[in-house]
């Protein structure tokens, strides 16, 4: 086992030990991916201000975000076929969160479903991330199902309507279910650690939808039902309905723009996500932290900001919270480290991540997350 000192290493090791369809599913955006790049690029330009000789005791990475204690100011991004980077790999990287102390969102479209998710945490609260379809039944069913099992918040994605192109999807042939062609089974056989983990398992088809929905039996039916159900029609109105239906706290995930960003605080909704995907949308667009300060001055304190795209490290968190955000999310550094090392390389991922946090605050002067502001971070063009 290499030492695993940054999430980086983790990448490397999850590209060895993934499926290449899976692998570049994760890890990958739309069209020419400038903006998936540029996600990660554009924290770069921000650099920190170093202070010296300032009392680093008692140092707190503690926070809330919608109202909940976390352990730092970073909650795990809702991604799909996470359960197919590892097996059962929403359980184990809700535990991992449980564990952290942080946040855990659930897709819509995931391997393990909700219920499985709530079995494998014991009951912990985790959040759900919901897709607008054309059956509305079928939503009011997965609110319904998300507060049975005592999720703490609903995490509403704005910019899925419809799918963005992805050329590493398509040349690997990656649908529901996967394409098995002869350079996906050759690439398959070189990973045996996946291979044995997937066959130890149930979990295989899109846990929230398979078994949910009339005439939706298995993954061949579930192509062509889910090829006609993101909604072009998708309105604030839905958005109020869904505020109205859900009941608890609602996040609104995919904003970049400001005119959405006030449109959101006026829902009602209790966040807004910042965020352009993770670059798999609309290639192009600005990175997501570059849109952060723009959204934050837009809202004021209408509503909470939090962010994702790009985050990476510690450094990146704390980056993300100078310019304004309550909270960022990570997707990419947990696929990473479940890929690598399953439940383990998750728990991982968030202690990197974490120290990282704690000792950039500190060399920056601060000794509470909550007075990270824009004062640690030196003008542009310095």
């Amino acid at each position: 086992m290499p030492v695993i000192t940054n999430i980086e290493d983790l990448r490397v090791l999850a590209q060895r030990r993934v499926p290449r369809m899976f692998y570049d599913y994760a890890d990958s955006g739309s069209w020419t991916e400038s903006t998936y790049r540029a996600n990660e690029a554009d924290f770069d330009r921000l650099l920190l201000r170093q202070r010296v000789a300032v009392n680093m005791e008692g140092r707190s990475t503690r926070t809330t975000m919608v109202g909940q204690d976390v352990a730092m100011p970073v909650a795990i991004a809702p991604t799909g076929l996470t359960g197919m980077q590892h097996a059962d790999g929403e359980i184990l990287a809700a535990r991992a969160a449980k564990k952290a102390g942080v946040p855990f969102t659930l897709s819509t479209m995931s391997i393990c479903s909700i219920e499985d998710v709530a079995e494998g945490t014991g009951g912990h609260p985790f959040w759900f991330q919901l897709y607008v379809m054309r059956d509305r039944g079928f939503i009011e069913s997965l609110i319904d199902r998300a507060k049975a099992a005592g999720c703490s918040a609903l995490v509403l994605t704005l910019d899925l309507q419809i799918l963005g192109q992805r050329h590493k999807d398509l040349k690997n042939g990656l649908s529901a279910p996967p394409k098995l062609t002869v350079p996906n089974i050759l690439n398959m056989m070189t990973k045996p650690r996946w291979c044995l983990g997937m066959l130890g398992t149930r979990r295989r088809q899109f846990g929230n939808i398979v078994g949910h929905v009339k005439g939706v039996g298995d993954m061949g039916s579930l192509s062509e039902w889910t090829a006609k159900q993101f909604d072009p029609r998708l309105s604030w109105q839905d958005v109020e309905w869904i505020k109205s239906r859900w009941g608890g706290k609602l996040i609104l995930k995919g904003v970049q723009d400001e005119e959405d960003a006030r449109l959101a605080a006026d829902s009602g909704a209790d966040a807004v996500i910042v965020s352009n995907h993770g670059g798999r949308q609309l290639d192009g667009a600005p990175s997501s932290i570059s849109a952060l300060p723009h959204i934050v001055d837009a809202v004021g304190d209408r509503i909470e900001v939090h962010m994702d795209g790009g985050i990476r490290s510690g450094q990146h968190v704390l980056k993300a919270v100078a310019l304004g955000a309550r909270g960022v999310y990570i997707g990419r550094a947990m696929l990473y480290g479940l890929g690598a090392m399953g439940e383990e390389g998750v728990e991982k991922a968030l202690a990197i991540i974490r120290n990282e946090l704690d000792l950039s605050m500190a060399f920056c002067g601060r000794t509470d997350i909550r007075s990270v502001d824009r004062g640690i971070l030196l003008p542009a063009g310095y």
